[in-house]
């Protein structure tokens, strides 16, 4: 596992971090969940990337990543390992359980430290941009977590372009800069490279990528449609039936050609594909199991890519 420096400040990221979005939630099996994270880290992956409301219920994978920490990362451990977690989406009922209030972060952050039984974690987000609430509000209350102890750094996730300038600027000044930026991007959502990125190096912030393989739909599930258990069978999944068309399916197949003559599996090269730009700090990938969390750490075995592969998968994605 290779270790990149997170913007301009002293921290190194895993090029492939672990997110709990899914699949460690109460309705998940805890033992699985266990034993990616423990596989994880074995293989190098230091950083673990929560929210408040990962579940299903929501909550529910902090309180089961807590468990696993105090079961396998006593002492020392938990100096060898980056947590975050973030706040801005639907937590609780009420005026005071989402978006970008002081209110809603602070609470939603002690909440958190709560389910994990930590002291601290290592970066706390703004999940998302409220436009009803003064950004210096949100800001100060980043700010404020990492001047109490509670968060060694602060980042925000899924600001545009101008957003993330203002943002950053406040920071700046109130002197607790921003560490990462989390952004949904891979091969089919490219919106970061209009802009975003560039702000992001010019200002010195790390980037992570979450969804780097469009909910699956970058992989070889769905190279002879779509099928039973898949996300986008799932009336309640966040992949729509819509979304797998038969224009994707073809530019799945025709990218997974290319993944073939690379040795790859196209998962594989969809990772590899992100982490040639050096401006991404690391990818944020998913794991059902621990054959698929391996499978995903082999894409770092082959990040170079040709100025041809590199014009055919262009072409393909038009």
């Amino acid at each position: 596992m290779k270790y990149n420096r997170c913007g301009k400040s002293g921290l190194l990221l895993p090029q492939i971090s672990l997110g709990l979005w899914h699949n460690f939630g109460s309705v998940d099996n805890f033992e699985n969940g266990e034993s990616i994270i423990k596989e994880a880290f074995n293989k190098g992956i230091t950083h673990f990337d929560l929210a408040n409301n990962y579940g299903p219920v929501p909550g529910s994978a902090e309180e089961n990543f807590g468990k696993i920490l105090w079961h396998n990362f006593q002492g020392n451990l938990r100096d060898q390992i980056v947590v975050s977690t973030k706040a801005g989406y639907t937590m609780w009922e009420g005026p005071y359980g989402d978006w970008g209030s002081r209110k809603y972060l602070l609470s939603s952050l002690d909440q958190s430290l709560k389910r994990m039984k930590l002291d601290y974690v290592d970066i706390f987000y703004s999940h998302r941009f409220d436009p009803e609430t003064p950004l210096e509000e949100t800001m100060m209350a980043l700010d404020y977590a990492v001047r109490s102890g509670k968060a060694l750094y602060a980042g925000i996730s899924n600001y545009n372009a101008e957003q993330t300038r203002e943002a950053t600027a406040i920071l700046k000044q109130l002197g607790t800069p921003c560490l990462i930026h989390q952004v949904k991007y891979s091969m089919f959502v490219r919106e970061a490279e209009a802009g975003l990125l560039d702000v992001l190096e010019e200002k010195g912030v790390g980037c992570i990528a979450f969804s780097p393989l469009a909910q699956g739909l970058l992989t070889d599930k769905y190279l002879k449609g779509i099928p039973e258990n898949s996300r986008a069978s799932n009336p309640n999944g966040h992949l729509q039936l819509e979304e797998v068309s038969e224009q994707k399916v073809q530019k799945i197949i025709a990218l997974n050609e290319i993944a073939q003559r690379r040795n790859q599996s196209l998962a594989q090269m969809a990772l590899a594909w992100l982490l040639k730009d050096n401006r991404i700090t690391s990818v944020l990938i998913g794991a059902s199991s621990v054959g698929q969390l391996n499978n995903n750490i082999d894409s770092l075995q082959n990040l170079d890519f040709s100025q041809e592969e590199l014009k055919m998968i262009e072409a393909i994605l038009g």
